[in-house]
Order: C-alpha cells, then structure tokens, then sequence
C-alpha cells in the first residue's frame, strides 16, 4: 500500500513520514510540503491513501482533499491537523478519518487501519480459519502451526473473539486459566504475541493483527472463517456445524453453547 503525508512544515512532514514508515500496513510513504507538487506525483503514482493537514497556503488541506477525490476517488484520506474546529466541514468531504496533533503511533495506526478496510490485500495470500471441531489456520491451504501450542492457541482466542480487542491479562485468563497474572505468564504472553507476529510476518500477512491501546486483535474482514460465515447466516456454513467448535480449548465451551443455540434456534 501506497501513501503520501501532505503537511507546509517539514518538521511536522518529517514525523509523520517517520511514524507512516513504521506501520505494517504501508509499503511506501512520500512526504509533500507543497500540494499541488503531491498531485503531480500522484498522476504517476497511484495512491492508497492521503493524509493531509489542513492548514496550508495555496492549496488548503481540504481543497487538497476535493481534488484528490475528484481525480483519485479511491484513494482514502486522513486529515491529520493541531485545528479541531475543521472537523465539520473535513466529515461533509466522507473523508476515512481525522487526527488531531500531537499524534502517536498507536493512534494514527488505528485510523490508517480504519481509512484502507476493505482495500489492504493479503499480498494474494488466501487466509482461512477453521473452527468446527479442531482449529486449524491455513495460509494458500497450508497449516501454520506458529510453532507452539499456546501460539497457536492465541491466535484461535482472536478468532474467537471476533476482531473485538482483548489485552494480556484477558490472554493469560483464557490461556493459562488456572494460574496467576503474574511476572512470569506478562512474560509468556509477551514472547506468544511476538510469535505470532513474526510467524505472519514470514507468511507475508503482518498486518492480519492489530496491536493498540495495549490490546491485540485480528483483522476479520481478512479471514474465511467458517465461525464467520455461520453468524452471517450462510445455510452451508449452519449446515456444517455439529455441536462441535475448538474443541481443544476449554474458553471455546461458551461459543460452542452461542452456536448450538443459533442453530437449534432457541
């Protein structure tokens, strides 16, 4: 994925260039002090995403964004500005999102998360998960075990959970249920989240998970699943399921009862 930051201060262009850099979720970020100079370069360059200030000379951040959209109408756009005031008239534009400065790294993922769902590809990789009767993770039809047990078990949780975010305690209580959160299972949650990332990161899919406001999620819309698929109401997906969901884990035994009741519809 393809981005520009647009911003008449270079110290503040330099920065977020620098955080953009640092997000899974971009493979190329060029940084504009002029905006009519980024528009040229999009005409060469096409582009996922545009995170724009608003207070410019010359072009305007939203006057940017017009023509951005009337040009480029799929690249998504992100005002990025120290002005909360402008916020109304940025949303009449259906802009992705808007940050206020000073940004963070966490934040700024979150809304460039927000602005590509939907376009961000898994690089041509199929993704699926399978959950009725034992879990199993498939890249291009391929298991990934993640090397350990927990690891793999942590990924089945966030499958479980639905994309909703789940801290470290909430990990620990699930995956080590009869333990306390103490220094030793922060630090065997801490090396799991860390193997999973870098077993994704070599599948070619680093930005399946989400870590934020010190919680991790994953990206459902990037997954088959056929949990998925049954609470959508596919028929096929129902038919497929016999009372039986992850059956290694014991924390699946509540899903397991949502389902079965879904099914027998009670």
């Amino acid at each position: 994925m393809r981005a520009i930051c647009v911003d008449d201060e270079r110290a503040a262009i330099n920065l977020l260039v620098s955080l953009c850099r640092k997000l899974p979720q971009l493979d190329e970020v060029a940084g504009f002090t002029d905006g009519q100079e980024a528009l040229e370069w999009m005409g060469s360059h096409p582009v996922d995403l545009a995170l724009l200030d608003v207070d410019m000379p010359e072009i305007n951040g939203l006057k940017l964004a017009q023509r951005i959209q009337e040009k480029y109408p799929d690249t998504a756009i992100i005002f990025v500005t120290g002005y909360p005031q402008f916020a109304v008239e940025a949303f009449a534009l259906h802009v992705s999102g808007y940050l206020l400065k000073p940004i963070d790294r966490e934040r700024l993922s979150r809304e460039v998360d927000h602005a590509l769902t939907g376009k961000l590809p898994l690089a041509g990789h199929m993704v699926e998960a399978q959950t009725f009767g034992n879990f199993n993770f498939l890249v291009d039809g391929r298991i990934i075990g993640f090397g350990r047990a927990k690891a793999k078990e942590l990924v089945a949780f966030l499958v479980d959970r639905r994309g909703n975010g789940v801290t470290r305690s909430q990990i620990a209580s699930a995956l080590w249920e009869d333990h306390d959160y103490d220094r030793s299972i922060q630090k065997q949650v801490d090396v799991l989240i860390r193997g999973v990332k870098g077993a994704l990161q070599e599948c070619g899919i680093p930005q399946l998970v989400v870590t934020e406001n010190g919680t991790i999620r994953l990206r459902t819309e990037l997954v088959d699943c056929d949990l998925y698929r049954f609470l959508d109401g596919e028929e096929a997906a129902i038919r497929s399921f016999h009372g039986e969901y992850m059956t290694a884990y014991s924390w699946a035994e509540e899903t397991a009862g949502e389902l079965a009741a879904i099914k027998n519809g009670t």
